[in-house]
């Protein structure tokens, strides 16, 4: 293991997070969000790669250097680091980087240029059908400091603010209807509760089309009989309930980011579990949302946040727009992202024919 380099200068840091890189202000704990890339914001991008460090050794799993960047991160077009500010401490809070599919390039046998692409291969079907709607989300983490109830509000809402983060990306980018990303399971985890999760996740939210599919499948241990009586629902709420048990009398728990993304829609897909032997073989299971298939408690709760925050910035540069404008501007951006979907389903639909 490397030594981790030291932290960034905040003053170094606070130069470059602007207001023109502030996506909004998050629905709860007071923080900030940015988007930055290493091409605008080198210092906190190197910041961004000391903490992910960190937190994933803490975790179990990290790629053992100094800091954590790779080619992703500073490509000619790199994946855009989404991060959480705490305005109060001056520090990064937590974070994600992410692409849109429409920026993705190719390597020569084919297959996109993502930052999953050395675990996961992706079929023809996902790549023209999908791959155009679809934001890749990885390397996502909370700061240490921040995962202590010592923290109070602002360890409490971490994940609710990288969701905030997140959903406003989606928002902001119509044509966007899926996020793609992998949920990740440490060495450290209890092997039977991995597998039950595993076989829980197959079950209910099991890719039939293949899709995606892992290079190196990881696949489950344990008895599929046993596992099947203690997972015996259909309904997934119920079987979810008793997953949560049976992993409870493992003295062990479903692992938070995990348990966010299961509880996120009903109709997300699962497409395999691959190790990464990069992060010290942490076991990445890949997964795709439907934006609009989010459950809507959740979705509008974050878009509501980033509406709220839009429209802020509009009444302070335009005083006269009133109640009655903002709820135009706000069916106008509805009835765009739901003229997309509606021609993307119409596309799909027809080729599944």
């Amino acid at each position: 293991m490397e030594k981790i380099i030291d932290p960034v200068s905040v003053d170094l840091i606070k130069a470059e997070l602007t207001p023109d890189k502030k996506l909004m202000n998050t629905n709860h704990g007071d923080n900030e969000i940015y988007i930055v890339t290493w091409h605008d914001s080198p210092n906190t991008v190197t910041e961004i790669g000391r903490l992910r460090e960190i937190a994933f050794r803490t975790a179990g799993g990290s790629t053992g250097l100094a800091f954590d960047l790779d080619e992703f991160d500073k490509m000619e077009k790199p994946y855009r680091q989404l991060i959480v500010w705490d305005p109060q401490a001056e520090a990064i809070l937590g974070g994600y980087r992410y692409i849109l599919g429409p920026d993705v390039t190719f390597y020569e046998d084919g297959q996109p240029k993502l930052a999953s692409s050395h675990q996961f291969r992706f079929s023809e079907a996902f790549i023209r059908d999908y791959l155009p709607h679809v934001v890749e989300l990885g390397r996502s983490f909370v700061s240490p400091e921040y995962q202590s109830s010592k923290s109070g509000a602002k360890s409490i809402y971490a994940l609710d603010n990288l969701w905030d983060g997140i959903a406003s990306v989606a928002y902001q980018h119509p044509n966007i209807q899926y996020f793609f990303g992998k949920m990740t399971m440490y060495p450290s985890l209890d092997k039977v509760a991995r597998d039950l999760i595993l076989h829980f996740l197959w079950k209910h939210f099991g890719d039939k089309e293949e899709l995606v599919r892992p290079v190196s499948p990881l696949m489950p241990e344990s008895d599929a009989r046993l596992m099947d009586i203690i997972l015996r629902k259909d309904d997934m709420k119920e079987d979810y309930r008793l997953l949560k048990e049976a992993v409870r009398l493992r003295n062990s728990s479903i692992p938070p980011l995990v348990n966010s993304y299961m509880t996120t829609s009903p109709t997300m897909l699962m497409f395999g579990t691959a190790l990464n032997e990069g992060m010290s073989d942490i076991e990445d299971t890949a997964i795709l949302i439907c934006f609009d298939e989010m459950y809507a408690d959740k979705k509008d709760r974050h878009i509501e946040t980033f509406r709220r925050y839009k429209f802020e910035r509009i009444r302070a540069r335009f005083p006269l727009v009133d109640p009655e404008m903002e709820a135009r501007m706000a069916d106008k951006w509805e009835t765009r992202r739901s003229i997309l979907r509606d021609r993307f389903l119409k596309v799909l639909k027809n080729r599944k024919k």
